[in-house]
C-alpha cells in the first residue's frame, strides 16, 4: 500500500486532520451534493484508480483502518461523482460492501472519527439487500449515539436518510432511481414512486 497515495484520497475527502470542524464538515458535505467542478477534480486525480480498486488490485490496502476508508471511497464514492446515472455509477458496490462488513468485523470503523466512521457505512446502505439495509440503519443509530458525532444534527441526517433508504429497498427489493441507468423496466408502483418522490 501506498501511504501516500491512501493519505491524499483521505485529505481530498475529508480535508487535514488538524482543520477546524467546520472546515471538515464543510468538505464532507460535498459528497451529498452534484458540482461538476468537484466531479472533475474527481476525474483528473482519481480515476484510473477506480477500475484498478474495482479488480480487487488494491485490497492490501484494507490491511489498515484508514487504507480500507480511502479504497472505500475509490469504490462506493468516486464511481458516484464521476459515473452518475450509469451503471459504472454502481460498478464498485459489490466490493464495497464486502470490504465494508470485513471492515466492520475487524473494528476499523471504531479506529476513525465520526465523520469518517459515516463513509464506512454508506456501502451497505447503497445496497439493494435489505439484510445490508437493516446493518446500516444499526450502524447509523450507534453512530448518532456516540457523543463524538457532532454536530449532532448532522448525524441525525445520516441516520434518516439510512432509514429512508432502507425503507425503500423493504417496498421494491430495489432503488427504483437505478432502473433507467440500469436497463431495469420499472413497475407501476415504483413508476408512480419516481414520479411523486424522485427517489434517491
Amino acid at each position: 500500500m501506498s501511504n501516500t497515495i491512501v493519505e491524499t484520497i483521505l485529505e481530498f475527502a475529508f480535508g487535514p486532520d488538524e482543520a477546524p470542524a467546520t472546515v471538515q464538515e464543510r468538505l464532507v458535505q460535498r459528497w451529498f451534493v452534484h458540482d461538476d467542478a468537484f466531479d472533475a477534480e474527481i476525474r483528473r486525480r482519481f480515476a484510473d484508480l477506480i477500475d484498478v480498486a474495482i479488480a480487487g488490485e488494491l485490497d492490501s490496502w484494507a490491511k489498515s483502518a484508514r487504507g480500507r476508508l480511502a479504497l472505500l471511497f475509490i469504490l462506493d464514492q468516486f464511481p458516484r461523482n464521476l459515473y452518475r446515472n450509469t451503471p459504472g455509477a454502481y460498478a464498485g458496490d459489490s466490493a464495497a460492501q464486502r470490504l465494508a462488513l470485513e471492515g466492520i468485523a475487524r473494528g476499523d470503523d471504531l479506529a476513525v472519527a465520526p465523520r469518517q466512521r459515516a463513509f464506512c457505512y454508506l456501502p451497505l446502505e447503497h445496497a439493494e439487500d435489505l439484510v445490508l439495509q437493516r446493518r446500516s440503519v444499526a450502524l447509523f443509530t450507534a453512530l448518532a449515539a456516540d457523543p463524538l458525532a457532532v454536530p449532532r444534527q448532522q448525524y441525525e441526517t445520516y441516520l434518516d436518510y439510512a432509514r429512508r433508504h432502507m425503507e425503500v429497498i423493504q417496498r421494491f427489493g430495489r432503488f427504483p432511481h437505478r432502473n433507467r441507468a440500469l436497463g431495469r423496466p420499472s413497475n407501476p408502483d415504483e413508476q408512480a414512486y419516481l414520479s411523486a418522490a424522485g427517489g434517491f
